[in-house]
Order: structure tokens, then sequence, then C-alpha cells
């Protein structure tokens, strides 16, 4: 069982870290279409 634990866990952080990427990469591309809007927002006040 530590050997299959082992394994899960090490797929479980593999998953998870391309989740992390995935949802970083959409947060950092929102980040940058909705960049416009709040420069224009800023230099409004």
């Amino acid at each position: 069982m530590s050997c299959e634990t082992g394994e899960n866990v090490g797929n479980g952080s593999g998953f998870t870290l391309i989740v992390v990427l995935f949802i970083l990469l959409i947060i950092v591309g929102a980040t940058y279409m909705t960049n416009d809007g709040i420069g224009g927002y800023g230099e409004r006040c």
C-alpha cells in the first residue's frame, strides 16, 4: 500500500501542478485582458 500511496501522491502532485499552472495562466490572461480597463480607470481618476 505504501508504494501505491506513493504513486497516487505523485500523480496527484503532478495533476495539481498542471491545474495550478493552468489556473495561473488563466489569471495572468484575465489580468492582461482587464489591464486596459484597469489602466483606463486609473487614468480617468
